[in-house]
């Protein structure tokens, strides 16, 4: 015990001491807590039935083989009833005589932690005061004086009573603070809203889950509260709560850029009429974003199973048309044959090439998203377009997101830029303006828009861009550039939308999850926290290569106990699986505030819970990795 926890206990044992009851508390296995001194004197009890500790059975003996109740013919039945009287913990409030002839009013109330604690306080005086009040006072009437005693014993347990409904009323003051904080802490708005439509319960999470809005609501009209794009969504499902239909459902709040899922509960009283309804909502845009892509990765995966037959057919035919029409050209053929034969081989090699894009389109690809310098991904990508476009076109980018690096998987996103930027060349001819401009939305999206000054989508373009094969270059075009575009968006859980500007002119709007990535990491300690052997091995080589230091845990508890114990840890890099039940996720939420940064790994798919929820704490690493890829989370130039 520190010197603080004794001075504290030393102090309030003393205050204990200068009570004139007898005081006593004994937990829930009937074992002494606490006593003071007047404890010990009431009943004479020797040093060691005071020590904590003592078992209420052991001092209730004593009491017994002493004649404290009187007479007892069988010991230890008289012991076994006062000790099951005591499991029962029920409030109680008595007076009895000693065997002394000492008369004191016993006065006992459970605690919530379980046990109790009891007050013994000598009314012996008051006892004989009454009697003296009885035989000096022949001239009152006998009814009067057993009504003045029964007036004073029950005021006596009145103020037993009243103790007891005070010390009800601070456990439910402290339920409630604790209720209160617990629902504060969840990453959810919980509330509840009456017949008239007020909020009567909030616990001030709203503006957590739609920006923009009040957290303090409780009395406010729900509608006042949510804003009109909410309610909008959510008025016809809470009519139907009122009428006593649950609902779960989700929807897209445009002011915001947020996907919200409510749950609506009625809540009825003890006569089954509905009185109001309970509101659960929670932000799954991060949610909906990993579902979009998982669905994405199933679809493309379906698509590849049925193509990939087939185009190994197609394939075989190819080459048999091919071969055939070389050995053709090195025949004598009739005038105009040979210009047949190249056209032919021509379409055949077109072909060839169709098929590899759509080996590209439905092979292997994923959205592994890795800590990216924007500003210079968007100069490199100048740099690719400028070939490409000729003299008399122009390309301006604008990017207004922060400087700080982005989590985005570059190759993808510069192939999808690309692709749109040739798209618009194809439209505007030899002339022309193409336009990037990236903003952040409500730092929930990362906002890519490609506009040029051509003549804009026509309607059946609006209508079937995305679709794999549709085009409007003829025979130029291969009809798979915009479907790609759509693929990569979806991949990363994010949208692409087509339009046409108020001038008419075309233009491309990508929605990417705004992830930012962690802070650059300088060489240091690190705290690697890896339950395999060879990984830990291999990667703390990794570390120890770009220049950091490593000590190692295996478990939760372990890595905690480090933590605590080494100074200067500038870094956690933990897996989500480990050894013992705890996981990483349960490391992030013990963690102390002043923690170091850190970065998750895992080999767990997105789609999986401990993945998605880890991810809304922390940088999650993919296995396996590289040592660039590792590098680019810790270093800038390694990115």
């Amino acid at each position: 015990m520190s010197q603080d926890s004794q001075h504290s206990a030393a102090m309030m044992m003393a205050g204990l001491n200068l009570i004139p009851q007898a005081l006593s508390i004994y937990d829930s296995d009937l074992r002494l807590v606490v006593s003071n001194r007047v404890f010990r004197e009431m009943f004479d009890l020797p040093a060691h039935l005071i020590q904590p500790g003592t078992s209420f059975a052991e001092t209730i003996r004593h009491l017994v083989e002493r004649g404290e109740y009187g007479p007892v013919d069988d010991i230890d039945a008289a012991v076994q009833q006062r000790v099951e009287q005591a499991r029962a913990f029920e409030q109680h409030y008595m007076e009895r005589t000693r065997a002394n002839g000492q008369t004191i009013a016993v006065e006992g109330v459970p605690l919530p932690e379980g046990g109790w604690i009891t007050v013994y306080t000598d009314i012996t005086q008051t006892k004989q005061q009454e009697t003296l009040l009885r035989s000096r006072s022949a001239e009152l009437s006998d009814k009067l004086l057993a009504y003045a005693e029964e007036l004073s014993a029950t005021n006596r347990a009145l103020a037993a009573t009243i103790s007891a409904l005070e010390e009800a009323k601070r456990q439910l003051t402290a339920t409630e603070a604790r209720t209160r904080q617990t629902t504060e802490m969840m990453p959810a708005h919980i509330a509840h809203v009456g017949r008239d439509m007020t909020y009567t319960f909030s616990n001030r999470r709203l503006n957590a889950i739609i920006p923009g809005r009040p957290s303090d609501i409780v009395g406010l009209n729900i509608r006042e509260a949510l804003g009109e794009s909410a309610y909008s969504h959510i008025g016809p499902k809470l009519q139907a709560a009122f009428q006593g239909t649950h609902s779960t459902f989700e929807f897209y709040h445009e002011d915001s850029s947020r996907r919200i899922r409510t749950a609506f509960t009625p809540d009825r009283n003890a006569a089954g009429e509905i009185v109001g309804v309970y509101i659960l909502s929670t932000d799954v845009t991060e949610e909906t974003q990993a579902r979009s892509a998982l669905q994405q990765t199933r679809r493309r995966e379906l698509a590849a199973q049925l193509i990939s037959g087939m185009a190994h057919d197609f394939s075989n035919l190819l080459t048999i048309i091919l071969g055939s029409q070389s050995r053709l050209q090195r025949l004598p053929l009739p005038e105009r044959a040979p210009e047949l034969v190249a056209a032919t081989l021509g379409a055949a090699r077109r072909g060839g090439a169709l098929l590899n894009r759509i080996g590209d389109i439905t092979g292997s690809r994923e959205w592994h998203p890795q800590p990216t310098d924007l500003g210079a991904l968007l100069r490199d990508l100048e740099t690719l377009a400028a070939p490409a476009l000729p003299q008399g076109m122009r390309l301006d980018i604008f990017n207004s997101l922060s400087d700080g690096r982005l989590m985005l998987e570059p190759g993808m996103l510069q192939d999808a830029l690309l692709n749109l930027f040739l798209n618009a060349r194809d439209a505007m001819g030899t002339q022309g303006v193409i336009t990037l401009t990236v903003t952040p939305v409500r730092d929930t999206w990362a906002e890519f828009t490609v506009t040029d000054t051509g003549p804009g989508f026509s309607e059946a373009a609006l209508n079937h861009a995305f679709q794999p094969f549709f085009t409007t270059k003829g025979g130029e075009g291969s009809g798979l550039g915009l479907a790609m575009v759509y693929d990569t968006c979806k991949l990363a859980g994010g949208t692409v939308r087509l339009g046409n500007t108020a001038s008419g002119n075309g233009q491309v709007t990508l929605r990417l999850p705004l992830r930012h990535a962690p802070a650059p990491v300088a060489p240091g300690l690190v705290l690697l926290v890896e339950d395999s052997d060879d990984l830990r091995a291999g990667i703390r080589g990794m570390l120890t290569d770009l220049g950091h230091t490593v000590i190692e845990a295996t478990s939760v508890d372990e890595a905690l106990t480090l933590l605590g114990e080494v100074p200067g840890i500038t870094l956690i890099l933990s897996d989500i699986s480990l050894e013992g039940d705890a996981t990483g996720l349960d490391l992030l939420q013990r963690l102390p505030p002043n923690a170091p940064p850190r970065i998750m790994m895992t080999s767990l798919p997105p789609e999986h819970p401990l993945h998605r929820q880890t991810l809304q704490k922390a940088p999650v690493l993919r296995k396996p990795f590289s040592a660039r890829e590792l590098g680019a989370y810790l270093s800038p130039h390694e990115a």
